[in-house]
């Protein structure tokens, strides 16, 4: 792994992953997940191997999964048996796990052999390389750090664009449970008036760089805590950004 040299950097990659249901019903955020694998075969290699920082792994401390076969986590409830049903059989890659840990010595990140591929990431990965032929390793989120921690710890891992390791932070800019209108949750362009504030918020952040701001919600308009009620899928965002 460590003698693979790319002539340029892989693309970094936040996606929302929305409802487990993307897993297995025709949407819009299915198909643009489609076209964007599609389009990667096009523009550049194919990955050597996917890291992803999915909100739904959460944990005291940093892990990264060491294991050869990853298992497919059905982390919901209350969903037809079909999405049970689904797995995403993609390989591990213990050494390049262990790679990613000695890169990161500056912070304590341990092995993990009993956790597997949670739906943050295979819902999306089933789409984006439906072959499951292309090793992967998550990486946990330790919910006890602050959001500027999680920012500069991603800048650690910037030297595996290089050798052809795709980066991908699950989760989702507006997540609030509690207000969603399940009825509406498939059309386009549907969202209470806070969430298209808070869209357009962090959009304005990003194109200007103006990171900093992103990561002191508490000073954020109102619209972004209605957005964020709980940071968990707030923060694969801040790993992208870092990168």
């Amino acid at each position: 792994m460590s003698t693979v040299i790319f002539s340029t950097r892989m693309p970094v990659l936040f996606l929302g992953h929305g409802s487990p249901m993307n897993a297995i019903e025709d949407s819009s955020y299915r198909r643009a997940w489609q076209d964007l694998g599609a389009q990667f075969g096009l523009r550049w290699a194919k990955p050597q191997l996917i890291l992803c920082i999915s909100a739904h792994w959460i944990t005291q401390g940093w892990w990264l999964t060491g294991m050869d076969k990853p298992k497919t986590i059905h982390d919901f409830g209350g969903f037809p048996a079909e999405l049970f049903a689904q797995q995403y059989p993609a390989p591990g890659s213990p050494t390049l796990a262990q790679e990613i840990k000695d890169l990161m010595h500056e912070t304590p990140v341990h092995l993990d052999n009993d956790w597997g591929l949670d739906h943050g990431t295979w819902t999306v990965l089933k789409h984006l390389y439906p072959e499951a032929n292309i090793p992967v390793v998550q990486f946990s989120i330790d919910y006890k750090q602050p959001l500027s921690y999680h920012f500069e710890l991603a800048k650690s891992l910037q030297a595996l664009r290089k050798k052809g390791v795709l980066i991908i932070g699950s989760g989702n800019i507006v997540h609030n449970l509690r207000a969603v209108d399940f009825s509406k949750i498939n059309e386009v362009g549907y969202g209470y008036e806070w969430a298209h504030e808070a869209r357009a918020y962090v959009n304005q952040a990003i194109r200007t760089e103006n990171f900093k701001a992103l990561m002191k919600l508490e000073a954020a308009p109102s619209a972004m805590k209605m957005a964020v009620p709980t940071p968990d899928h707030y923060i694969p965002l801040l790993y992208i950004l870092g990168l």
